[in-house]
C-alpha cells in the first residue's frame, strides 16, 4: 500500500426534495382539500476518524463524494424520502483543511470522532402547510433548499509519541529498525527513505510509537531535497530524536542545519523536547567520537548521547531518555479518577 498524506476532495450535500402541490379527490369524501407531502431532507456529508488506516490512499482513486438528495412530496400527505449520508472515513490524525489550505475545519484526533462538514438542504412544504381560513385550497409550494458544495483537503499528520529528524544518512531508519519491528528501506544513498514509516518501541517494559521521517536537508523550508512536506508528521510528537552523523567531519554545522529547518517550518517544533544523539560511533575511535561530542555540545547547549544502529551500542540509553520525555504523559487511568471512587 502507498503511503499518501494529502488529498484534495469534492464534496455535495444532497438537496431537499419539493413540496407537493395535491388535493384530496375521493368518492363519497365530501370535503377533499390539499393533501400535498413535504419533500425528503438531502444527504449529509460526514467525516469519521477509524482503526485500521494509516494512509490517504483511497482519496486517489476517487476524489467527489456527493450524497443523495431528497424525493419529492407526494399527494395523500406522504413525505418524500431523505437522501442517504454520506461518510469519508479517515486514518486518526487527519487534518481537514478549507480550499485555501489553511483554515483548519476540523483535527480528527480519536477513534470515532465525527465532523459534519456539509449539511443536507431541508425539504420543501407541501401545500397542505398553506392552508389558512381565507385559502382553503393554495395551490403553491415551497422548493427544497439545494445542498452545500465545496472542496476540502486532507491532511494526514502522523500521531507517534517520538519523531526521528537529521540530515539524509544520518542512521534514522537503521535505528527505527533496531529498535522496532518496523522494516524501513536501508541503503547507503541519500534520500532512501520516501515516506514515514512507523514502529513500536519497547524499552524497560514500557512501548511508545516512533515516526521516521525523510531526511531534511539545508533550505528544505524553501523546497530543496524533499522539501518539509513530511515534518507535520513530528509535530504531534511529545518528544523529537535528532540524530546527528557522527562520520561527517562538520557534526556541529549539520546539527544547526536541521534547527534551522525546524524553526523556518513551525517554533513549535523548536518548543518541543529534544533528545540528541551522536550516530554511527562505531566507525570512529575515542578520540574522535570526544572531539565531535564536545562540538556538539558546545554547538547545542545540553547533553549529547552517543549511540550506533548497526552495532546497538547506546540504544537503550537513547529510548529510556526520550521515555522520561514521554513518561509524564502516560497518566493511570487509576490516578484520573477522584480519590475514594469504588472501582471493580
Amino acid at each position: 500500500m502507498k503511503f499518501l498524506d494529502l488529498a484534495k476532495v469534492y464534496i455535495r450535500s444532497g438537496g431537499g426534495g419539493a413540496g407537493c402541490v395535491s388535493f384530496r379527490r375521493e368518492k363519497f369524501i365530501e370535503y377533499g382539500g390539499p393533501d400535498g407531502g413535504d419533500g425528503g431532507r438531502g444527504g449529509d456529508v460526514w467525516a469519521e476518524a477509524v482503526e485500521g488506516l494509516n494512509t490517504l490512499i483511497d482519496f486517489r482513486y476517487q476524489q467527489h463524494f456527493f450524497a443523495k438528495s431528497g424525493q419529492h412530496g407526494m399527494g395523500s400527505q406522504m413525505t418524500g424520502k431523505s437522501g442517504e449520508d454520506v461518510v469519508l472515513r479517515l486514518p486518526v490524525g487527519t487534518e481537514i483543511l478549507d480550499e485555501d489550505g489553511e483554515t483548519v475545519i476540523a483535527d480528527l484526533t480519536e477513534v470515532g470522532q465525527r465532523v459534519l462538514l456539509a449539511k443536507g438542504g431541508n425539504g420543501g412544504w407541501g401545500n397542505l402547510h398553506f392552508k389558512t381560513s381565507t385559502n382553503r385550497s393554495p395551490r403553491n409550494a415551497n422548493p427544497g433548499q439545494p445542498g452545500i458544495e465545496r472542496t476540502i483537503w486532507l491532511r494526514l499528520k502522523l500521531i507517534a509519541d517520538s519523531g526521528l529528524v537529521g540530515l539524509p544518512n544520518a542512521g534514522k531508519s537503521t535505528f527505527l529498525a533496531a529498535v522496532s519491528n518496523a522494516r524501513p528501506k536501508i541503503a547507503d544513498y541519500p534520500f532512501t527513505t520516501l515516506h514515514p514509516n512507523l514502529g513500536v518501541v519497547g524499552v524497560d517494559g514500557h512501548e511508545f510509537v516512533m515516526a521516521d521521517i525523510p531526511g531534511l536537508i539545508e533550505g528544505a523550508s524553501e523546497g530543496r531535497g524533499l522539501g518539509d512536506q513530511f515534518l507535520g508528521h513530528v509535530e504531534r510528537s511529545r518528544v523529537l530524536l535528532h540524530l546527528v552523523d557522527g562520520t561527517s567531519e562538520t557534526v556541529a554545522e549539520d546539527a544547526r542545519t536541521i534547527l534551522t529547518e525546524l524553526q523556518a517550518y513551525s517554533p513549535v517544533l523548536m518548543e518541543k523536547p529534544r533528545v540528541t544523539a551522536l550516530n554511527k560511533i562505531d566507525a570512529l575511535d575515542d578520540h574522535e567520537i570526544a572531539a565531535r561530542r564536545a562540538a556538539l555540545e558546545s554547538e547545542l547547549g545540553h547533553p549529547v548521547l552517543l549511540m550506533s544502529g548497526v552495532s546497538r551500542q547506546g540504544l537503550s540509553e537513547v529510548l529510556r531518555a526520550l521515555w522520561r520525555e514521554i513518561a509524564p504523559s502516560r497518566v493511570p487511568a487509576a490516578e484520573d479518577s477522584p480519590k475514594g471512587t469504588w472501582q471493580p
